[in-house]
C-alpha cells in the first residue's frame, strides 16, 4: 500500500479511536453525577446546653449582676454558682438580701419586679398577681425550670410510723389532728413545726397543695430557720416538719416519712432507709416521674424585656443548664431536669 491510500486510513482511525473515548467519558461523568445526587448530604448536628460546657454556652453578657431569691437555693450558690463563677469569670454574679424580711422566692420576685436585681430565683411558680403587677410596669415574667425539688416530710426519730397521707398531714397542720395514735402511731401527742406562713415558696406550695390554702393552726410551732426546725426535731418524740428534700433527707438527727396522695406510699429517698452514719439518698427517680406526691421546679425567673437584664437572665438558665452545671446540681442532692 503506498503512503497516499495509508493516510486516509489512519485519519479514520484515529477519529474512531477519539469518538469512543469521548463516549467513555461521557457515560463515566454522567454515572458519577447521577451517584453523587443519590448519596444522602451530611446533616448537621443538633445540640443542646445539655451537652454544652461553661465555655460553649453563647451571649453570656460580662459585668456584675445581681440577683436574689429562694432559700431553697442556697446549696446551689454554695456549689454551681461558685463553679459557674470559676468558669465564667465575666459574668459577676452578686447576690441580693431583701431590704426589709427574709430572703425568698416572693422576696426575689418582688426584687425583679421592681428592678432591684437582674434576675431571680425560685422554688415556686410566678402568681397571676406578680405578673399582673410585672405587666403594669411594661414587661413580663418568665420562669425557665432548671432543677427538680421535693418537699419532704420529717419526724423524730423514735417515731414508729409507716407514713402519712397528704389528707393527714393536712389534718396534722390544721389541728384536726392531735395525736399519733389517730394516724396508726403511738399514744403521743402531735408537735408540729413551720417556718412562717410567709417565709418563702416551700412553705407557700404546702400551704397550697397539702392545706388546699387554709391556714396553720395556733397550735403549728413557728420557727425561723430550717436548721432550728431539725434541731427541735431531733429533740421532739411527737415532731413533725416539712423542708425542702435535699434539707431534710441526708440528716441523721430526723427521719424522712413516705407520703401518698391515695394508698400508695412514696419515699422520698431511695429505700430502704439508713441508718447513720450512711446517708439516705433521694428518690430520683420518683421525683422525676411525678409519683412522689410533693414536686416542685427550682426556676429562674427572667425579666421580658430585652434588655440587660433579659440577656443576663437568659444567660444563668442557659448556664444552669449545661451539662456541668446539672451534674453538680445533682452533686448538691437535687434532681437533674437533663
Amino acid at each position: 500500500m503506498t503512503q497516499k491510500n495509508e493516510t486516509p486510513a489512519l485519519l479514520l482511525s484515529l477519529l474512531v479511536t477519539g469518538g469512543l473515548i469521548g463516549a467513555g467519558a461521557w457515560w463515566l461523568t454522567q454515572r458519577f453525577n447521577v451517584s453523587q445526587m443519590n448519596t444522602p448530604s451530611p446533616q448537621p448536628t443538633a445540640t443542646s446546653n445539655s451537652n454544652a460546657d461553661w465555655s460553649s454556652v453563647q451571649n453570656v453578657p460580662s459585668g456584675i449582676f445581681k440577683y436574689g431569691g429562694s432559700t431553697s437555693w442556697a446549696p446551689l450558690r454554695l456549689s454551681v454558682d461558685s463553679a459557674l463563677q470559676a468558669a465564667r469569670p465575666e459574668f459577676r454574679l452578686r447576690y441580693v438580701d431583701p431590704a426589709n424580711g427574709a430572703p425568698s422566692s416572693t422576696s426575689g420576685i418582688r426584687m425583679l419586679i421592681d428592678s432591684q436585681v437582674e434576675f431571680a430565683q425560685s422554688s415556686r411558680p410566678i402568681t397571676p398577681q406578680e405578673q399582673q403587677e410585672a405587666q403594669q410596669k411594661g414587661f413580663s415574667l418568665r420562669e425557665i425550670p432548671i432543677a427538680i425539688d421535693g418537699l419532704a416530710i420529717a419526724v423524730n426519730p423514735s417515731l414508729n410510723i409507716a407514713g402519712l397521707t397528704l389528707d393527714q398531714l393536712r389534718g396534722i397542720y390544721t389541728g384536726q389532728l392531735t395525736n399519733w395514735k389517730q394516724v396508726g402511731g403511738a399514744d403521743l401527742p402531735i408537735t408540729a413545726f413551720s417556718r412562717d406562713a410567709k417565709s418563702g415558696g416551700t412553705v407557700e406550695l404546702f400551704i397550697e397543695q397539702v392545706l388546699n390554702k387554709q391556714s396553720f393552726a395556733p397550735s403549728v410551732q413557728i420557727v425561723s430557720t430550717t436548721t432550728e426546725a431539725l434541731r427541735k426535731l431531733g429533740s421532739t418524740p411527737g415532731g413533725i416538719y416539712f423542708a425542702s428534700a435535699p434539707e431534710v433527707v441526708p440528716q441523721c438527727t430526723v427521719k424522712p416519712i413516705p407520703i401518698s396522695r391515695g394508698n400508695q406510699l412514696v419515699a422520698p429517698y431511695q429505700e430502704p432507709l439508713a441508718t447513720c452514719p450512711t446517708r439516705n439518698q433521694l428518690n430520683t427517680g420518683a421525683f422525676q416521674d411525678g409519683t412522689y406526691p410533693l414536686t416542685r421546679n427550682l426556676s429562674v425567673i427572667v425579666k421580658q424585656n430585652n434588655g440587660t437584664e433579659q440577656k443576663a437572665g437568659e444567660a444563668y438558665a442557659n448556664l444552669m443548664l449545661s451539662s456541668p452545671a446539672q451534674d453538680a446540681i445533682a452533686k448538691a442532692g437535687f434532681v437533674r431536669i437533663r
